[in-house]
């Protein structure tokens, strides 16, 4: 009998056989837990227990399954505060949507509109257009007008403020961006020489290229950079500095080629120097713009190996070879002096007529053919003034 008790009790209580249960898996299984004891307990008491017990063992399990149920329910069934928030009606939802979408169109096309009238339109055309419009002038309202109608010409003038101001704000806007903008793509002054003295409004104005074209920068690991001056480029600019009024003019940082000015202009040669800050920067290049120069077009000549790549004025330009470190006896400078020479002593009207008939040609060599041309027409007609005069 006390074998039998004790093996019914290790039944009821397993943990004194495996020790304590798992504190995570206590909580999971109280009702399992509790459910197996209470049937083992009725299968005990049915066998031994006196038949008045049976009835009250029975109630204690119908109360323990109830409260397991309530229990059961109670965590199923969240608390009042946890309830999510009521779904808005569909219709709500719709008009909200709407809205929404509204709003969103009603950004997107403003934000077109402006894309769209910044690319098609300057600044003038767009204040030109606006301009009438922006006046919003009030409706004239007769003396006898009724209440009504001094009411809707009222919201009209009210509500025609809201784009007048946005135009405004547009315009604004973009006259400041432009202004920044031109800082860094036109040159720095519209004058970017100063004035000719009465007494040089004759003399033509030789502009010339630096890089390539009087000078030839290169680096090596060895040494770094350096700068070689072309063969005969001293010369040239003390020879045509008593002729023309000679402005350097280049697209490099002023960092740079200060210290190069300085080389070339140790005889006092060069009369003026223009660096980066006074080009035009066009679709990501940097152009001398002769225009800005403050001198007569039609006495102004550009001398430089890229004189078509770099200049905005082809009419004024005058192309020669590039110098490069190998051409250790290039003459291209001392070529163009002969044909330089002739056009500061004929002083044509417009040089641009002048240049316009070697386009195409070797300036040099042309002149030169031409020159002999006309010597041999000179002395053909000397030959027959001679006859004549016989």
């Amino acid at each position: 009998m006390s074998r039998l008790l004790l093996r019914r009790r290790s039944l009821l209580l397993p943990g004194l056989r495996s020790g304590a249960s798992h504190p995570f898996a206590a909580a999971a299984s109280s009702r399992s837990a509790s459910s197996r004891a209470a049937s083992s307990r009725s299968s005990y008491t049915s066998r031994f227990a006196p038949p008045a017990y049976h009835a009250s063992a029975t109630a204690a399990a119908a109360g323990a399954q109830s409260e397991g149920a309530a229990a059961a329910a109670a965590e199923s069934t969240p608390a009042a505060g946890d309830q999510p928030s009521p779904t808005p009606p569909p219709a709500a939802r719709g008009r909200w949507g709407l809205l929404k979408f509204g709003a969103l169109a009603a950004v997107a096309g403003a934000i077109g509109g402006v894309g769209y009238a910044s690319y098609a339109y300057s600044l003038n055309e767009v204040e030109e257009k606006t301009r009438e419009f922006r006046k919003n002038p009030a409706p004239l309202i007769p003396e006898d007008a009724s209440t009504l109608e001094k009411y809707k010409a009222m919201v009209y003038s009210t509500a025609m403020k809201v784009p007048v101001s946005a135009i405004e704000l547009y315009l604004d806007i973009r006259s400041t961006i432009e202004d920044h903008v031109r800082g860094f793509t036109e040159p720095t002054s519209d004058k970017l020489l100063p004035d000719l003295l009465p007494q040089d409004q004759h003399v033509f104005t030789l502009v010339l290229d630096l890089n390539e074209t009087l000078v030839y920068s290169d680096w090596q690991r060895e040494r770094g950079w350096r700068t070689f001056k072309r063969p005969g480029v001293d010369a040239f600019l003390e020879h045509m500095s008593k002729l023309y009024e000679v402005v350097v003019y280049s697209d490099q940082t002023p960092m740079y080629v200060e210290p190069v000015f300085e080389r070339l202009n140790s005889r006092g040669t060069i009369s003026h120097r223009l660096s980066r800050p006074a080009t035009k920067y066009v679709d990501g290049k940097h152009y001398r713009d002769l225009s800005k120069l403050n001198r007569n077009p039609a006495q102004v000549i550009y001398l430089s190996a890229h004189a078509l790549e770099s200049c905005l004025q082809h009419a004024n330009c005058v192309q020669i070879k590039p110098f490069k470190l190998e051409d250790k006896y290039d003459t291209q400078l001392l070529d163009l002096i002969p044909f330089l020479e002739y056009v500061a002593m004929a002083r044509p009207s417009d040089i641009r007529t002048v240049l316009a008939s070697y386009q195409g040609h070797d300036v040099a060599a042309e002149f030169i053919e031409r020159s002999k041309e006309h010597q041999r027409r000179m002395q053909e007609q000397s030959k027959l003034g001679r006859i004549w005069r016989r």
